[in-house]
């Protein structure tokens, strides 16, 4: 792949990243001010990781943009830091004075010294395209990022703060973990329910491991041998949504799972689901020094999962069936569960091995949980935040996997983070069975109503609740819970496109895309009108079937398309150029005539723009 040029890359100080001699530089790169530590802000930690042989604790903050930094004895937060938009995950460099964050919404990774108590940046690398999941080479030289929007993975060197290059990898990247010895890289693709192994020198795939049905991939961690990749993650099977498929594990379940990193195997794994009491959104994963113990964050039901390790029950072909082995279930020392509440997410273990410390994005705080006397220790503010508003109310329930019938899953599971995930569902919201459907997007809910694929629902309230009480069989949730979630919904704010130009304008080819757009040729306006690109009405395009309750679908919101992985209501269409080109091709539609090959191109430029 050939080296990307340097418009591409924004570095505030090239500086080498084991260089701690540069006060000067180092102030001149911090110019944007911190917030005060005390700051009146939710910050909602998501991953964190331990440094100084353990003295201190460092947190990447969602919703407030900042890295924290905390003398983890005294649990005082020593500094605070703001860093790009919505950071997603934090690892520490092996030089052990570092810190590389990835700030999803900016497109950028944020390199951070840690010296003498506070946190000073050295070097912003522009990126694109959201990056999330962060791993280090063994040798500590390079950084790879997963690329969630361009479903590439990014090489960083460190020492130069430049970016080397970008591996094609699949959709929706988000975590990944390298091989002890460094060179393979595993790589989580939630959008092809799949994890790839590259081969770092030469970027090729050496394999891939299937997830029949998978859905959002967690962290990801090696053996210590190398042989293997861990992650947690889901599992959607296209049964009906009624109480007998939800308990038998037949809708959504959650796994731990385990590729081999020597060369391809089938998957192993373990079912998490306990009937009546089941696991929902399984994220972070760690393991102790000596892999006696695995540890999961279940963020839905605000839990941590602890395991034997090496007496865990993995299947592969065949297995591991919908709910969670007995022999778990036997031993009270191979499986447990900590309650800690909130919404537990990044994790890591102590050299100690039992003390466990969690970023709890919804409490706002750092959990110290001693994994061995099933015990929280203490909970460690990061900052005032302010008195819990209706929309705070309302992101508490949609990830909260305890609403759903014997909390198998939330709203977040199937609307990532708001968003989408890569299935066509049967959420029998339209009261028919077996008529899937791609999960549509929650952003600007507010204003693109009427509501569901056909459009049936023109009361949000009341579509809101019947999500809790049909597609969750949840219990009623009252008239406050409802507001509460529509509030946080309509606080949503998606990131500006990564696919336009640096100061958010469009590219040549996508303006003259939004020419084609908005053509009599195309005539794709005709429908797709207005700020959020809906006419708000119902239109039959010839996409419908016999075992559909409604005719006809609603226009969907093309803000944000970039992000889905299936197109067309049944997401018979795998990319935007298939959704053009094949049956909902415009002149299939209102338009006049089919696309050019360069108009096609250039309307494709667009529409990833929106």
């Amino acid at each position: 792949m050939s080296r990307p040029s340097a418009t591409r890359i924004s570095v505030l100080i090239l500086v080498s990243v084991f260089s701690l001699s540069l006060p000067l530089a180092a102030a001149a790169a911090n110019d944007e001010k911190s917030p005060p530590k005390q700051s009146v802000v939710h910050r909602s930690p998501v991953d964190l990781v331990l440094g100084g042989n353990g003295n201190w604790i460092a947190t990447a903050n969602e919703t407030s943009n900042t890295v924290s930094l905390i003398e983890a004895k005294s649990g005082n937060v020593l500094d605070e830091l703001t860093c790009g938009e919505h950071p997603a995950s934090i690892v520490r460099c092996l030089d052990g004075q570092h810190l590389l964050v990835s700030c999803s919404y900016s497109g950028e990774l944020v390199l951070i010294e840690v010296q003498q108590g506070s946190l000073r940046k050295k070097a912003v690398i522009q990126v694109g395209f959201e990056p999330v999941g962060i791993a280090i080479s063994p040798d500590g030289r390079q950084a790879y990022v997963g690329l969630t929007a361009s479903s590439e993975v990014a090489e960083i060197d460190l020492a130069k703060a430049e970016l080397l290059r970008r591996i094609a990898v699949g959709k929706w990247p988000r975590y990944l973990t390298v091989a002890p010895d460094g060179t393979r890289l595993a790589v989580g693709c939630s959008g092809e329910n799949k994890i790839v192994v590259v081969d770092i020198k030469s970027g090729e795939h050496l394999y891939e491991e299937g997830l029949i049905g998978g859905i959002n991939i967690g962290h990801m961690l090696c053996s210590a041998d190398g042989q293997y990749a861990y992650f947690p993650w889901m599992v959607y099977r296209s049964n009906p949504i009624n109480p007998s498929n939800i308990r038998l594990g037949w809708v959504l379940a959650s796994r731990i799972g385990r590729v081999r990193l020597d060369g391809p195997a089938y998957r192993e794994a373990i079912s998490l689901d306990v009937p009546r009491m089941a696991v929902a959104d399984p994220h972070g994963i760690a393991m102790s020094s000596d892999e006696r113990r695995l540890v999961v964050t279940a963020s839905g039901t605000h839990e941590l999962l602890v395991y034997r390790q090496p007496d865990l029950p993995f299947v592969g072909v065949g297995g591991p069936g919908d709910l969670i082995d007995r022999s778990l279930l036997a031993d009270n020392d191979l499986f447990y569960r900590i309650d800690v509440g909130g919404r537990p997410m990044g994790i890591v273990l102590a050299a100690d091995d039992r003390t466990a410390f969690v970023a709890n994005h919804l409490k706002g705080c750092v959990q110290e949980v001693d994994i061995e006397s099933r015990k929280l220790i203490r909970e460690i503010s990061l900052g005032s935040a302010p008195e819990s508003s209706l929309a705070r109310r309302g992101m508490e329930i949609f990830y909260d996997g305890r609403r759903s019938l014997d909390q198998w899953y939330s709203c977040h599971s199937c609307h990532y983070n708001g968003g989408v995930n890569s299935k066509a569902m049967d959420t029998m919201n339209d009261g028919s069975q077996l008529t899937m459907k791609t999960v549509l997007p929650l952003y600007h809910v507010h204003e693109t109503g009427p509501w569901t694929w056909h459009g049936w629902q023109t009361d949000l309230h009341d579509a809101m609740s019947k999500s809790f009480t049909t597609t969750m069989q949840g219990r009623g949730i009252s008239d406050e819970d409802t507001r509460a979630v529509i509030a946080y919904l309509n606080s949503l704010a998606p990131p500006q496109s990564p696919f336009r130009n640096s100061d958010g304008s469009f590219s040549d080819a996508a303006l003259r895309g939004k020419q084609v757009f908005e053509s009599r040729h195309a005539a794709c306006a005709n429908c797709h009108s207005g700020e959020y690109f809906t006419d708000g009405k119902i239109h039959d395009v010839g996409l419908g079937s016999d075992e559909d309750r409604y005719d006809g679908f609603n226009t969907p919101s093309l803000r944000g398309v970039y992000r889905k992985v299936r197109f067309l209501h049944d997401g018979r269409a795998k990319s935007l150029e298939e959704v053009l080109t094949d049956e909902h091709a415009p002149e299939k539609v209102a338009g006049e005539a089919s696309l050019s090959s360069s108009q096609l191109s250039d309307l494709v430029e667009y529409l990833k723009s929106l």
